[in-house]
C-alpha cells in the first residue's frame, strides 16, 4: 500500500508533460519517427545553407547525370541537382502537412464539439452535413474542388484539407459523447460548473489524446494525397521542387535514369513512414489504459 501511495505522490509531483516526454523517449517508434520529423524540419529551415546547388538552376549539359561526386543523387531531365531539390522539397512537404492538418483538424474539431456537446437538433444538423461530405468518395471530392478552383499548390492543400474534415468531426463527436457520460463530468456539473467550463475545461482535454493520435496518422496520408495530385498534374506546378511534381516530371525516365525517380520517391517514402511510426509511438504513449 505504501508503495502505491509513493508512486501516486511521485506522479502528482512530476509535471504531466515530463512524464509523457519520458515515455516518448523510451518508445522506439516515437524516437525513430520523431528523428525523421526533426531531420525534415532542420532540412527545411536550413535548406539554403545545406543545399549544394540552386534547385531551380537549369544545366542542359549536365542533364540526367547519374549519382556521383559532383551530384550525389544525380541530376534531372534538365540538369538540376536532385539533392538540392529534395532538400528544398522538405519545405513543400511540411507546408502541405501543416496546412491540410490545420484545415481538417480545426474545422472538424469545432464541428465535432458542437455536435457532441449541443442539443439533439444541433447534433442532427451537423452530422447530416458530415454525411453529405461522406457521400462523396474522398478522392472524388478532392478532384471536384481542384477542378472548380484550378490546379495549384494552395488549391490542392485546400481540397485535401476539406476532404479530411469528416474524419476529425466524427472522431471528436464520438469522443465527446463518451466523455460526457463519465462520472467525473457528472460530478463537475453537480458542483455547479457551467456547460462552457465543462466543455473546455473537462471534456476537451480528454479529447486531445485521441485527436493527436488521429492527426499523426491522417496528416501523412493527406500529404501523400497532395503529392498524388501533383503527380496527376493537379497540384504543385513546375518548376517547384515538390516531390510529387518531381515524380511526374521524371516518370518517363524510369528505366533510362532511375535515380531521377528514386530520389523523390525515396524521400516521400521515408517521410511518410517516419510520420506513421511516430503516430504508432504517440498511440502507445497516449493510450489511457497505460
Amino acid at each position: 500500500m505504501s508503495e502505491a501511495i509513493l508512486q501516486e505522490a511521485v506522479f502528482q509531483a512530476v509535471p504531466r508533460w515530463r512524464l509523457l516526454l519520458g515515455r516518448l523517449l523510451r518508445n522506439p517508434s516515437a524516437v525513430a519517427g520523431g528523428t525523421v520529423l526533426l531531420v525534415l524540419i532542420l532540412l527545411a529551415a536550413f535548406a539554403p545553407v545545406i543545399a549544394p546547388y540552386d534547385p531551380f538552376k537549369i544545366s542542359p549539359a549536365q542533364r540526367l547525370m547519374p549519382p556521383g561526386a559532383l551530384h550525389w543523387l544525380g541530376t534531372d531531365e534538365v540538369g538540376r541537382d536532385l539533392l538540392s531539390r529534395i532538400i528544398y522539397g522538405t519545405r513543400y512537404f511540411l507546408l502541405i502537412c501543416a496546412v491540410t492538418a490545420s484545415i481538417s483538424a480545426s474545422v472538424g474539431t469545432v464541428l465535432g464539439l458542437v455536435a457532441g456537446a449541443g442539443s439533439s437538433l444541433t447534433d442532427g444538423i451537423v452530422m447530416r452535413m458530415i454525411d453529405v461530405l461522406l457521400a462523396f468518395p474522398y478522392i472524388l471530392m478532392v478532384l471536384v474542388v481542384v477542378a472548380i478552383l484550378g490546379p495549384s499548390l494552395w488549391t490542392g492543400m485546400a481540397a485535401v484539407g476539406i476532404a479530411g474534415i469528416p474524419g476529425y468531426a466524427r472522431l471528436v463527436r464520438s469522443t465527446v459523447l463518451t466523455v460526457k457520460a463519465e462520472d467525473y463530468v457528472v460530478s463537475v456539473r453537480a458542483l455547479g460548473a457551467s456547460e462552457a467550463e465543462i466543455l473546455f475545461g473537462t471534456v476537451l482535454p480528454n479529447v486531445l489524446s485521441p485527436l493527436i493520435v488521429y492527426l499523426s496518422f491522417a496528416t501523412p496520408l493527406a500529404a501523400l494525397l497532395a503529392s498524388a495530385l501533383s503527380f496527376a498534374g493537379l497540384g504543385t506546378q513546375p518548376p517547384a521542387p515538390e516531390w510529387g511534381a518531381m515524380l511526374v516530371n521524371s516518370r518517363t525516365y524510369l528505366f533510362s535514369a532511375w535515380w531521377a525517380v528514386a530520389a523523390p520517391g525515396t524521400a516521400l517514402f521515408i517521410s511518410i513512414f517516419g510520420m506513421n511510426i511516430l503516430g504508432n509511438g504517440l498511440r502507445d504513449v497516449l493510450d489511457p489504459r497505460s
